[in-house]
């Protein structure tokens, strides 16, 4: 094409200046991205001592403690929350791509999860603590985990819905011609076929749950003291974070950033390691 006409030169205009800007874009977020982790860096390695994993949450004032009460207790309520959430999630998702668009149910079900991706985790907060926290007149672990998995579900659910739809039906077509059926079709060859998307899903599930605060200053609310009761106030990083964050007592603040670096950087991790070791390719 001729470089002097003005059509071109106006679109090789146009194209430099958007690849600039995109660069510019990236290179913000990018640095944004470093001051924060920086920032945590600086301030939370120091909290990082020998107590903090051995200890538990301090009396105001007191010297030493640590997070080990709250650790435990956001590894048992994500934990618990993991192991509900991934099944279920995994099966709606099965359904959905079976039968979701001929099924008036599947469009239904695929419509509140859509809803259930972007409603506020406080809504859910508040929903769990009306439909389990004021029956019981108590927190819980359990009502932590409950809403952790109101949040983990939908995106199981589409994640795997997704996947599965990427898998071809000439490869569908050929496991039906050998007299499989349907169940056996859907959960050993089609699902199978994109096991690495569906675990990505499940991994960036569990880093959204992660560091929710607001369902579970509902739910769970905290527990100074080391404890595994599910059936009583349980401590847990985000609501430690938080409340030792807004304290006006120096020790607490250095354990709120160790606490958000801890955080922070689990999160980071199961996100890079969901986009890299279970990255999806598409089947042929």
């Amino acid at each position: 094409m001729n470089v002097k006409n003005p059509v071109y030169r106006k679109r090789l205009l146009a194209h430099r200046v958007g690849i600039i800007l995109s660069v510019v874009a990236m290179a913000i977020g990018l640095g944004f991205l470093a001051w924060i982790l920086w920032t945590l860096l600086v301030n939370g390695l120091g909290a990082l001592s020998g107590t903090f994993f051995t200890g538990d949450t301090p009396a105001p004032g007191s010297e030493g403690g640590g997070l080990r009460n709250a650790i435990v207790g956001s590894l048992m309520i994500v934990g618990l929350s993991t192991l509900v959430s991934t099944p279920i999630g995994i099966l709606a998702g099965i359904y959905l791509a079976e039968y979701g668009d001929t099924n008036r149910f599947g469009q239904v079900t695929r419509f509140v999860t859509d809803i259930m991706l972007s409603a506020p985790s406080i809504v859910i907060g508040l929903f769990v603590y009306a439909l389990y926290v004021a029956k019981v007149q108590h927190f819980a672990g359990y009502a932590g985990s409950i809403a952790l998995t109101l949040i983990a579900v939908p995106v199981v659910v589409r994640t795997t819905d997704n996947m599965l739809r990427l898998v071809p039906n000439s490869l569908l077509e050929a496991a039906f011609a050998l007299g499989a059926p349907r169940w056996k079709v859907a959960l050993m060859v089609r699902l199978r076929a994109v096991k690495a998307g569906v675990i990505t899903g499940v991994l960036l599930a569990l880093a959204r749950i992660s560091g929710e605060t607001a369902p579970l200053l509902f739910t769970a609310l905290d527990n100074q003291f080391f404890s595994t009761d599910m059936n009583a106030p349980m401590a847990n990083l985000p609501s430690v974070i938080y409340k030792f964050a807004m304290s006006p007592y120096d020790d607490w603040r250095s354990l709120a950033w160790g606490g958000a670096l801890l955080v922070t950087f689990t999160v980071l991790f199961l996100n890079i390691l969901s986009r890299t070791v279970f990255t999806q390719k598409t089947p042929r």
